[in-house]
């Protein structure tokens, strides 16, 4: 037998794992051979003419050798073969310059097997776990590296020409990024202040750099390495542009370069101290301080001080919501950082008022009329604002703006009324005062007079009298005028202005001593404002004066004030002398002037006027008028259906016996029993009659008498006059009164033609002036219209003298509070007694003596009203 020969596969050098077969071939082709196989001197006998071992092991190497045995026959040992088992290696990838790496870098990823055995691999790369080869190279190179790049890799290695590889190197992460940017900072601020701590800082996000060098640059040129560069205290020399970048300590790594930072150094700066919305403020003002440097950065302290007391805070701003006047005074601020302060600012004065209140004034009068000229006015009292801009509010809404202080209707409408406010606003400011109350402009139709009389309208001579004058629901700032009224054919009325009319203030008119010469019919009337405004004519009021000793009697039939409707009646004019001269005229309650003859039911014949039938429209006031026009005793007859009251025609005299009793018409006797009223008070009930004995001036008033079933009569004015002796006492008191008086003033006047002829006056005396004016007065109060003349027509010359009592503080506005006059007359009358009268009657040139009353001023401090009275001189 030949020697075997022993073959290894697939190669004698292997790493652990691999699989190998050892063959030990014989040259003849003989069966039935056994097989010895020899490791390492150690034997073991199989039939098997192969021998594998799938996975090998370290300790599976050596040297083996076979031979083959027939029988008993054994041939030779094969040349021994030695196999070498290796640990199988681990390839390895590494990445430069490192795994994270910046965009456009150049990185080069290495896969490295340490193991022994092999002399030569060949290479395979792998990207994310993918089973595709995208590299057979032991360096793989990205130049640049970019985005896309990133990833996970790995790689193995294959013997070249053998059998063996290694095994699959672990991932390695490769990571792309932008390259990182440096950053400059710098506190406390780029803008700093000469003296304070200054710190630049270069930081360096991202990367993957764990360590950098920095590199700082003013100005372009290297200036320091450090991370936090300090200048400490800074000064003006550092000023300029600085920018850094970092470099990889152990790396060939670079940032980017940082912006450039500009650090500017100033000297200490001086705050300003701004005032928002203004530095003068009303209570309940919204104002803020503001402290500015020239720029305001973060970290910044500011320290505000108030008249000297200091309080620190982070705001730049102070805001105080709703001002006191507390608030107000001075301030000032500076601020701060790490104990670095700037200049304190000039101080503000910041001022604090209270808001001023408003008030709504309407004139003439909150209730005015359709055509008057109406203003209101909007007053704000208060201080700080010289000039304001006046907002106008009608029923909560706005309604005007104006520069004007006064708005004005004119005319007035109803469609101006409503509820009127305002409020101020400061013209070129934000201060507004408060807001005024509503006032209510009321807008009526045209407005009304009344008049009333005072007393009463039925007089006697010597009684005062005053008429009163009022503007139906309005008594503000008006002044008033009276007149007479009096009618010509066909009841057309003319208003005949009083030439005393301006004694009239305030409303009321009055005569301290009614004359017959008062008698008449009046109407009054109101205006104000400027221009003027008008009011209507008042209603007509009656005035009727009897004569004390009246030169004609109007003597009526039956006897009594009071008739039945459907009776005859008669009525008389008597006088001592010709009573042929006098015609019946009277007043009726529908206002018209009436002659007797024009009468329907009635006829004149001669002075008497005579009614056929009477009827309730013959009620009115009754009167003697002579040729001339004067009239006398006028008596208020009435017309009545059924009851009446029984009462004296005349005035009763004090001390005599009053007697009134109540008429029925329809039973005889006529008499009823009845209750007995005056002035509204029960008298007396249940009697026929009632009689009043010795009548005093207490008993005048007006009587009425009533039945439970016939009903009451109308009521009649009960007038009273004085005894004949006390008229008697009285004539001889006036005339020692009036001859002493007109004695001291005929001196005074003879003193002061003497002077005034000594110095030679050039100009008119005011006492001429006076009677000029008093004579105009008197010829205009006796003019009559026509033949149609007015119940004041009388004989004698009038003169009023005035005895004012002036008060001080008296408000001449026309909302003035009212003031009475009382007025007495003053009749001028011939010194020559009667019986030089007589002798000298029609004689053209008698004298008349002209006497003057004293004008007596008096000055009374504090006086609400003026009271002004005026003395009876005859």
């Amino acid at each position: 037998l030949t020697t075997p020969t022993l073959t290894v596969l697939p190669q004698s050098s292997l790493f652990t794992g691999d699989s190998v077969t050892l063959t030990c071939e014989v040259d003849q082709s003989w069966s039935g051979l056994e097989f010895l196989w020899s490791k390492n001197s150690n034997t073991e006998t199989t039939e098997a003419a192969t021998k594998t071992i799938d996975s090998v092991k370290v300790s599976d190497g050596g040297e083996y050798r076979c031979s083959a045995r027939k029988g008993g026959y054994y041939t030779d040992y094969s040349e021994p073969v030695t196999v070498t088992i290796y640990e199988r290696p681990k390839a390895k990838v590494s990445i430069k310059p490192d795994q994270h790496v910046f965009r456009g870098e150049t990185v080069t990823l290495r896969c490295d097997i340490d193991g022994e055995g092999v002399t030569s691999w060949e290479y395979s790369w792998y990207k994310d776990g993918s089973g595709s080869v995208f590299s057979e190279l032991q360096e793989h190179t990205f130049s640049p590296v970019t985005e896309s790049d990133a990833g996970k890799y790995s790689c193995y290695g294959a013997e070249r020409g053998g059998s063996r590889t290694s095994y699959i190197s672990d991932e390695v992460t490769l990571t792309v990024s932008q390259r990182p940017k440096a950053k400059v900072s710098i506190k406390p601020d780029q803008h700093v202040f000469r003296g304070e701590t200054v710190t630049l800082r270069c930081d360096i996000d991202g990367g993957g750099v764990t360590s950098w060098q920095y590199r700082w640059y003013k100005d372009s040129s290297l200036y320091s390495k450090l991370q936090e560069h300090t200048f400490s205290p800074v000064a003006e020399s550092v000023t300029g542009k600085y920018f850094c970048y970092g470099a990889e300590s152990e790396g060939s790594r670079t940032s980017q370069h940082s912006d450039e930072v500009t650090l500017k150094v100033s000297d200490i700066p001086k705050p300003t101290l701004t005032v928002l919305p203004q530095s003068s403020l009303f209570t309940g003002d919204s104002v803020t301080l503001r402290c500015e440097v020239d720029h305001l950065w973060d970290g910044w302290e500011f320290l505000w001080s108030k008249n000297s007391n200091t309080e620190s805070t982070e705001a730049a701003t102070k805001s105080i919501d709703s001002v006191k006047v507390s608030d107000g005074g001075e301030y000032r601020c500076r601020s701060g950082r790490g104990g670095y302060y700037t200049h304190y600012s000039e101080p503000v004065t910041v001022t604090i008022y209270e808001r001023p209140k408003v008030k709504v004034s309407i004139k003439p009068a909150q209730h005015v009329f359709r055509g008057e000229t109406v203003t209101l006015r909007c007053d704000i009292d208060g201080e700080g604002v010289t000039s304001w801009e006046y907002r106008w509010y009608k029923d909560g809404s706005f309604y005007s703006s104006s520069e004007l202080q006064e708005y004005t209707f004119s005319p007035v409408t109803e469609s101006d009324a409503g509820k009127y406010s305002c409020y101020g606003a400061e013209r070129g400011g934000s201060r507004r005062s408060q807001h005024s109350d509503a006032v209510t402009l009321k807008v009526s139709d045209r407005a009304q007079t009344v008049l009333s009389v005072s007393p009463q309208k039925w007089l006697t001579e010597g009684d005062p009298v005053t008429l009163i004058c009022e503007v139906y629901s309005s008594s503000t700032g008006w002044t008033f005028s009276w007149f007479s009224v009096t009618a010509s054919p066909g009841n057309r009325y003319h208003y005949q202005l009083l030439s005393d009319s301006s004694r009239g203030a305030g409303g009321n008119y009055t005569v301290s001593s009614a004359a017959l010469k008062h008698t008449g019919v009046y109407v009054c009337r109101a205006e104000r404002g400027n221009p003027a405004y008008n009011t209507t004519y008042s209603n007509t009021q009656p005035v009727w004066v009897t004569g004390v000793s009246p030169q004609v009697s109007l003597v009526i039939s039956p006897s009594r004030t009071q008739h039945f409707t459907f009776v005859s009646l008669s009525l008389s004019c008597e006088d001592q002398s010709n009573s042929d001269r006098w015609r019946v005229r009277r007043y009726t309650e529908n206002e018209q002037w009436e002659d007797c003859s024009s009468l329907l039911w009635a006829s004149q014949t001669g002075s008497t006027c005579t009614f056929i039938f009477t009827f309730t429209s013959d009620t009115g006031v009754y009167w003697c008028q002579s040729e001339s026009g004067e009239n006398y005793h006028p008596v208020n007859i009435t017309v009545h259906y059924d009851v009446i009251l029984e009462s004296p025609v005349h005035p009763v005299t004090e001390g005599d016996t009053l007697t009134l009793r109540c008429l029925y018409k329809f039973t005889t006797p006529q008499n009823l029993r009845a209750d007995f009223y005056k002035d509204g008070s029960l008298l007396q009930n249940q009697t026929t009659e009632m009689i009043i004995s010795n009548v005093s001036k207490s008993h005048e008033g007006f009587y009425y008498c009533k039945h439970s079933e016939r009903g009451e009569s109308p009521k009649s004015w009960i007038s009273v006059r004085a005894s004949r002796s006390d008229d008697l006492n009285l004539m001889i008191i006036g005339v020692t009164a009036g001859l002493t008086v007109t004695f001291l003033i005929t001196v005074f006047l003879v003193l002061l033609w003497r002077y005034r002829n000594n110095k030679g006056v050039r100009s008119q005396s005011p006492s001429s002036v006076s009677q000029q004016q008093n004579s105009s007065q008197t010829s205009e109060q006796n003019q009559s219209d026509g033949g149609y003349n007015t119940l004041l027509s009388g004989t004698g010359h009038i003169y009023d003298s005035v005895d004012a009592t002036i008060k001080k503080d008296i408000n001449t506005d026309s909302e003035s509070g009212p003031t009475d006059l009382t007025y007495a007359e003053i009749e001028h009358k011939s010194t020559k007694t009667q019986m030089k009268k007589k002798e000298n009657r029609g004689n053209n040139t008698e004298s008349c003596d002209i006497v003057y009353s004293k004008l007596k001023l008096e000055m009374d401090q504090g006086a609400g009203s003026s009271d002004v009275t005026y003395a009876q001189v005859k």
